[in-house]
């Protein structure tokens, strides 16, 4: 008996399909839900680590065309008022509002050192929210689909134990199926939620690292603008 069941067992097809194959449709519904959120957290994972790396490069090379000497008015002409770089946005920004605060006869608008730093500040906050922008999708995919796959396999189980019920049978042909059948979604919630916690944890640390980069060269370019005003 027990050399027939085993026998049994090995006929069945448990590849990947013919396991989806298999469930039932609210199994199905909930694997096809932890693909989807799998395929939208790497597309977010591969669209933020590409924009880091360029908002990276971007940054040195105006860090260097900052630092190279060259007067500031003619490095705003360069790159004008709408740059496409985040860290030219930041200095497009400061620059913008140190030359409404220039007067006709050469001096300042009283106050323009705190509005320069509010406009760059205002800058650095909207870069900010697009280099974070989609990481809360992975926070949430690492968060909700390991229960969204406990629920498919918790669901597939209950139905599994209605077929064993209905057809009077606990023998392994008959159990083994529709265990593996559930067990697969967990399966599925578990591979869409390890990578997007492992890369929310890691671009989010990119992220604030970016973003401190903009904040420290503000407070850089603050500090010359400030002793041109005093001058």
């Amino acid at each position: 008996m027990e050399a027939q069941t085993l026998a049994l067992a090995q006929e069945i097809d448990f590849s990947m399909w013919s396991l989806f194959a298999r469930a039932t449709i609210t199994v199905k519904l909930v694997m096809l839900m932890l693909v989807g959120a799998s395929f939208w957290s790497w597309s977010i994972i591969v669209q933020k680590t590409l924009a880091y790396r360029r908002a990276r490069a971007e940054a040195a090379v105006f860090d260097r065309a900052f630092w190279s000497g060259e007067p500031l008015d003619e490095l705003f002409q360069q790159i004008g008022p709408e740059p496409a770089g985040a860290a030219q946005r930041v200095f497009a920004a400061g620059m913008i509002e140190w030359q409404r605060s220039l007067r006709t006869d050469g001096g300042f608008i009283a106050g323009a050192q705190a509005r320069i730093d509010r406009s760059m500040d205002v800058a650095i906050a909207k870069e900010a929210d697009s280099l974070q922008s989609g990481l809360p999708v992975l926070a949430t995919v690492g968060s909700v689909t390991p229960f969204v796959g406990l629920f498919g396999t918790v669901w597939g189980i209950m139905h599994s134990f209605i077929g064993i019920a209905e057809q009077q049978n606990t023998n392994l042909a008959v159990v083994a199926p529709g265990i593996a059948e559930a067990l697969l979604a967990t399966g599925l919630g578990l591979l869409a939620a390890i990578p997007a916690v492992i890369f929310y944890n890691k671009l989010s640390a990119d992220s604030d690292k970016i973003v401190a980069g903009y904040e420290a060269f503000a407070d850089e370019f603050a500090t010359i603008l400030s002793r041109q005003l005093d001058a």
